[in-house]
């Protein structure tokens, strides 16, 4: 036996846009208690990893707190990580901003707590061979991955004791692997069972070539939220006293150091080289895959298991993380809104603009609404709004700096990296993405003064944790399953339905109705239109249709200075007989708040979107989020009844099964019955006022 050195990395974070409270709780609940917990065992020596997020709100509203890890930090007794500074993705997004954003947390890092970092912190440890280059010109010596990475290339468990150096184009990078084992008995196993555990690990005897003594290195990085913030753990953690009984049976074990990763790496050879494969952490690689596939892969893990073959299990794979964008269209959109900023952003000249530009366009890069798991991650809409909020705001600012004054333009080109055109319309006030060959459907609709974008909804999915809440039997009182409606396609505003004369608000409700035509997700013809301060993206589709063919003209428009959408949809009906349709003009709405807070006025009474409506004809339909102000009036030229549709997903979390609103489809529609050649037409002006900002 052997002394071991042991690693604990503690990764603490929140997200861009949470709610203030939560960063209250958190703190209060974890960040603190484990920052006292350390200033009474000053033998425990720890890394600390602060994002910067978190770290602007304990600025902002702890000082004290951020006052005492600096104490930490210069008696020696923690290191202190960066990373990214609003914890992006790393490998998803250009080299620059990886850059920026590590050598922004740096800076902010030695400001806060007068240590300059060597060591990173990945976000999620989604690993790409290609990271580094990047990280090592950052002036990062080392990293901390999961031991799933080291096992996918065949490394035993006695084998990741220490840590490994790789490369890329010359550029040197240690990688740590982070023990699963101990990841899973931290907290949740009795501390005796932790020591015992790293007894086994001090029993090893794996020495590489080029050292004189065996590899003595165990590491664990983890959420520090797992301290207190995830349910039953601050009981467990504090008023139980497991991290007091833990701390104080590391202290009493003669063989083992507490060593910062950092430490270790500048006091002890590397255990040799290697080259990892694209990875992350088991979970969220079996996240990453469609649920069909998901089931399977959990299933076969199972499998191998019962029939004594675990030793397989670690070359047992799962999905991409990159995935998630294919996944989730509206991560896609997130996405290439943050490529298309960036590009514009980094050709602006240097100077303060360009710095607010940056800064907004690394806070939409935080990566947690860009994927989900347990994590409600895009699935929240506040944590979404925010990032598209930052985003919106990003490519303002460098639209502002290429524009003078008012102006509108129009442009065709892949925009979502799917290999076909996509239209945006742009002006001072607003963007309006649209894609011609997926009905037309408008997937970025931003409202420039306001940051917000409008139709920020969540297309209902299939989970692979539907099939559990199912069998559990629809998860209490509140029947959840029978929120559990997935959508046909993915959502996008300005679909436009022709539906059978009989259609039904339960039936929309339901995704159920039938579609004549498929108008509302087939290819359509376009063309761009500009004027002096106006463009449009003219589409046209034709569909056979009960025996005749039925066409669907469709213009959109937007003004310089004007916060308005402007909609022109004409049919077309050549047939022996009459044609008797519903027209359905689309309009999806990421509006949020509490029931009575999201609200659309029927004839001067407001009345709650959280519930399906069915409002006779009108020529205006105003929908107001009141806490924000946000307001968006619907104006026709030719009265339309109107549905609504509010949007539920459930989705699962370390609490349990949540249902969550996800905004509301608004249905404008008309009852035609169209002669042979006849032709009908209308417009809607989609007009948007209120919560302005800076």
């Amino acid at each position: 036996m052997h002394r071991l050195a042991l690693a604990l990395v503690i990764h603490n974070h929140q997200p861009v846009g949470n709610f203030d409270r939560v960063f209250a709780r958190a703190t209060d609940l974890a960040y603190e208690p484990m920052v006292g917990a350390l200033e009474r065992h000053p033998r425990i020596r720890v890394a600390l990893h602060y994002t910067g997020p978190l770290l602007d709100w304990l600025g902002a509203h702890r000082p004290e707190l951020l006052a005492r890890v600096r104490a930490l930090a210069r008696q020696g007794q923690i290191e202190v990580l960066t990373g990214g500074y609003y914890e992006p993705i790393l490998a998803i997004i250009p080299d620059a901003d990886k850059r920026g954003q590590i050598e922004k947390l740096t800076r902010a890092v030695v400001e806060r707590f007068g240590y300059t970092p060597d060591g990173l912190w990945l976000a999620e440890r989604v690993w790409e061979p290609h990271l580094a280059r990047p990280i090592s010109e950052a002036a990062v010596a080392y990293t901390v991955v999961d031991d799933a990475h080291f096992h996918a290339v065949g490394l035993e468990d006695a084998q990741l004791l220490g840590y490994y150096m790789t490369e890329e184009e010359g550029a040197p990078l240690a990688v740590f692997p982070s023990l699963r084992r101990l990841r899973y008995l931290i907290p949740w196993a009795d501390p005796e069972e932790v020591v015992g555990y790293l007894r086994t690990l001090a029993e090893s005897d794996v020495t590489p070539e080029g050292r004189e003594a065996p590899l003595d290195l165990a590491l664990m990085g983890d959420d520090g939220e797992k301290f207190g913030l995830w349910p039953q753990t601050h009981a467990l953690c504090w008023t139980r006293g497991w991290i007091e009984r833990f701390f104080d049976a590391l202290e009493a074990t003669p063989w083992l150091d507490l060593v910062p990763p950092g430490e270790y790496r500048r006091t002890r050879p590397a255990a040799g080289r290697i080259y990892l494969p694209t990875a992350t952490y088991d979970e969220m690689a079996e996240w990453a895959l469609a649920p069909g596939a998901a089931a399977r892969l959990a299933s076969l893990r199972q499998d191998l298991g019962t029939a004594g073959r675990e030793a397989l299990v670690p070359f047992i794979r799962g999905g991409f993380w990159r995935h998630f964008l294919v996944k989730y269209g509206e991560v896609n959109t997130m996405h290439y809104l943050s490529l298309r900023a960036g590009r514009k952003i980094h050709a602006m000249p240097a100077g303060g603009e360009r710095d607010r530009a940056l800064d907004h366009l690394w806070a939409g890069q935080c990566n947690c609404p860009y994927w989900h798991g347990v994590f409600g991650g895009v699935y929240l809409p506040h944590i979404r709004t925010a990032a598209f909020g930052h985003l919106i705001a990003a490519e303002a600012l460098a639209d502002r700096a290429r524009h003078a004054g008012g102006y509108a333009d129009a442009e065709c080109e892949d925009l979502d990296g799917d290999g076909r055109p996509d239209i945006r319309l742009a002006s001072d006030t607003m963007v309006c993405t649209l894609t011609p060959g997926r009905g037309g459907a408008v997937v970025e609709w931003h409202d420039r003064p306001s940051r917000r974008h409008l139709g920020n909804v969540m297309t209902r999915r299939r989970e692979a944790y539907h099939e559990t809440l199912r069998a559990a039997g629809g998860g209490g009182a509140d029947d959840l399953t029978r929120w559990l409606v997935y959508d046909r396609v993915e959502r996008g505003a300005l679909r436009v339905h022709v539906l059978p004369s009989d259609a039904t608000l339960d039936q929309m409700c339901g995704s159920a109705a039938a579609e004549l035509g498929a108008f509302a997700w087939g290819p359509y013809r376009y063309r761009l239109e500009r004027e002096a301060e106006t463009a449009a993206a003219a589409l046209a589709r034709t569909a056979p249709l009960a025996g005749g063919e039925a066409a669907v003209e469709r213009t959109l428009r937007l003004a310089a200075r004007q916060r308005a959408l402007v909609h022109t949809v004409g049919a077309r009906w050549t047939g022996a007989a009459p044609l008797d349709v519903v027209l359905a003009e689309e309009w999806d709405l990421g509006v949020f708040g509490a029931p009575d807070e999201v609200v659309a006025d029927d004839g001067g009474t407001p009345r709650s979107l959280y519930a399906p409506m069915a409002l006779g004809p009108r020529d205006a339909v105003r929908v107001e989020e009141r806490h924000s102000g946000l307001t968006v009036t619907f104006h026709t030229s030719v009265p339309a009844a109107v549905w609504a549709v509010p949007l539920f997903t459930i989705t699962n979390s370390e609490s349990g099964f949540e249902k969550n609103f996800q905004g509301v489809a608004l249905y404008l529609r008309w009852a035609l019955s169209l002669a042979p050649g006849q032709v009908w037409t209308h417009t809607t002006r989609a007009e948007v006022r209120g919560a302005e900002r800076d």
